[in-house]
């Protein structure tokens, strides 16, 4: 394998400002009404301080496409297939409106390995998020690359089984479908063109997928939006959010989300129709 380690310690600087008319997108796309105005939700740094890479410079995937330059933040991995696998964060001050936002992000580690579907590549990469000089956000997010997915391969996730999720062991829990909409605001509030989110022939032909994929962190977004709803003593006080992709959740089908109280916080979960989990996440104060 390629020695990538020359990337370690990269570092990419952005700034932003929270300003009203993102605060009124934002809000608008979780149909939330702002009952403290100043203050705004957990999970709004996804559309802060976001790509601006130029259109031609996109990859066929809709991501920025990757070098052995110094301008290239992420390593040129010959694996074309890139998924936003976890994320782990830590909210340390609240983001109001108005703020002037600056993002440092790092590469914190690079590891490769022989998976079953064969090479695949971790990077850790460090997001620490300012408003007005203060920490408010930091978070270490996973990303994973792998090889392009066979022509033949099966679809995945495989079409809903005969299962049902089950609410009886968890405390609280939320139904709602995820659809084309909504997928195509998170992808304009975040910049994000990977084209599982918006290009179905792409989505199903080329990376295997049985539909429009929900996007990682808009399902992390719905997990917050659920904690701050529905959880008691969460309200938008989290300290700790973590979160883990287990398996494509498709746009259009009925989504499940579930907690109840672990200890001293809560265990969170995201839902197919037929049971399958698409996402784990612990959150607390």
């Amino acid at each position: 394998m390629t020695d990538f380690s020359a990337w370690i310690g990269r570092e990419q600087r952005a700034t932003d400002r929270l300003d009203e008319g993102l605060a009124a997108r934002w809000l608008a796309t979780f149909d939330r009404a702002n009952r403290h105005p100043p203050l705004m939700p957990q999970g709004i740094h996804f559309a802060l301080c976001t790509p601006d890479t130029q259109t031609r410079e996109l990859g066929e995937d809709g991501h920025p496409q990757r070098d052995d330059s110094k301008r290239s933040f992420l390593p040129p991995f010959p694996m074309p297939r890139r998924m936003w696998a976890s994320s782990s964060i830590k909210f340390h001050a609240p983001l109001l409106l108005g703020a002037s936002i600056e993002r440092v992000s790092r590469i914190a580690s690079i590891k490769e390995k022989e998976g079953n579907s064969g090479p695949l590549a971790f990077v850790d990469v460090e997001h620490e998020t300012f408003a007005d000089g203060n920490l408010a956000v930091r978070e270490t997010q996973t990303l994973v690359y792998r090889e392009a997915a066979d022509p033949q391969s099966p679809l995945s996730p495989p079409e809903l089984g005969d299962g049902a999720f089950d609410a009886e062991d968890w405390d609280y829990d939320w139904t709602l479908v995820p659809d084309e909409r909504l997928l195509f605001r998170f992808s304009a509030l975040t910049f994000n063109t990977h084209r599982i989110h918006y290009d179905a022939p792409y989505a199903r032909d080329v990376e295997r997928y049985r539909g429009l994929v929900v996007h990682g962190p808009l399902l992390a977004s719905l997990l917050l939006h659920f904690a701050s709803r529905e959880l008691s003593g969460i309200s938008n006080d989290a300290k700790h959010f973590s979160f883990r992709g287990m398996s494509p959740a498709i746009a259009g089908e009925p989504l499940h989300l579930a907690g109840r109280l672990d200890g001293i916080e809560y265990e969170l979960g995201a839902f197919a129709d037929d049971g399958r989990q698409v996402m784990a996440a612990r959150i607390g104060t």
